[in-house]
């Protein structure tokens, strides 16, 4: 209560929690597109999500350490992780497209569980984050303060929204996932490689993710066990905003950084974890009696 009477007093704080949660929300974004590719195209879901965000922030923390400048990092984390996801793909999802959803999540939890185990073994469970070199701009006489990592991060996931959307429509590959994604059998048919497609589209999944996991290594902190979080982040979104909409992925995802920042802030920062949980069962439900409504209509 002493929370919510000091964002009745004050309200610069809103703006704060505001512009944090929106600025915040595109790094959920980033992982977001990712995982609305590969549900959309390969009918999976890829519970090891959050784990390539973590593997790609940990690219930025050894480049940085060798010299690399941060900002430089990021092409390199998503160009990392892009070689890692077709590498996964190859060995592991291959195995389980076509295959009952279930299969599917049994398959990629397996390999998130993996993929932490072998970040601790490698990289030690110590959080780490680095410094990416960018002023912060202050507003309203200081009272509210915008990282210039964060801007970038929201530049970032709008560019890459744009960007995808002009790949998908354009480009000889995009017209393929498209086509992979409406009917597989139909494109298979038509001479399309649709393995070439399925590998292509996730290790272009695993690339976002590295670059939003640079984004984070720069804003937040990293270790082997953050990935579950951002994996049910981008799981959200996509159910909010369904599949093959970027803007509303977008806006979903500025949605939910502004609602953990005010849950982070009057609930306190341990519960903010247990706050994502539970809007999830609560997104879940409400999604499952819009649909039994939509089918009892349609009767």
């Amino acid at each position: 209560m002493e929370n919510l009477a000091i964002l009745a007093e004050a309200p610069v704080f809103n703006l704060q929690l505001l512009v944090d949660g929106v600025l915040i929300g595109a790094l959920f974004a980033l992982a977001a597109y990712g995982m609305a590719l590969v549900w959309g195209v390969l009918r999976i879901i890829n519970i090891a999500q959050g784990e390539f965000v973590m593997l790609g922030g940990y690219v930025v923390v050894y480049a940085a350490a060798a010299g690399v400048p941060p900002l430089a990092a990021v092409p390199l984390a998503a160009l990392a992780l892009y070689v890692l996801g077709w590498l996964l793909y190859r060995g592991v999802i291959w195995r389980v497209v076509d295959q009952d959803l279930f299969v599917s999540i049994l398959a990629t939890f397996g390999l998130s569980i993996v993929l932490q185990q072998l970040a601790n073994q490698l990289f030690g469970s110590n959080v780490r984050s680095v410094d990416a070199g960018l002023p912060t701009l202050q507003l309203f006489d200081g009272r509210v303060s915008v990282p210039g990592v964060k801007l970038l991060a929201f530049a970032a996931a709008v560019v890459l929204g744009i960007v995808l959307v002009l790949f998908l429509k354009r480009s000889r590959l995009g017209q393929a996932v498209r086509a992979t994604a409406q009917n597989a059998r139909a494109a298979r048919i038509l001479g399309i490689d649709t393995d070439r497609v399925y590998a292509a589209t996730f290790a272009l999944n695993a690339a976002i993710c590295g670059a939003a996991g640079a984004l984070v290594a720069m804003t937040w902190v990293i270790h082997p066990y953050l990935g579950l979080t951002y994996t049910v982040r981008a799981f959200m979104i996509v159910v909010v905003a369904g599949l093959g909409n970027l803007a509303g992925v977008i806006a979903s995802g500025a949605g939910l950084g502004v609602a953990e920042q005010y849950a982070g802030f009057l609930l306190g920062a341990e519960f903010q974890a247990a706050f994502i949980f539970v809007l999830l069962v609560v997104i879940l439900i409400a999604r499952q009696l819009a649909l039994r409504r939509r089918r009892l209509y349609l009767k």
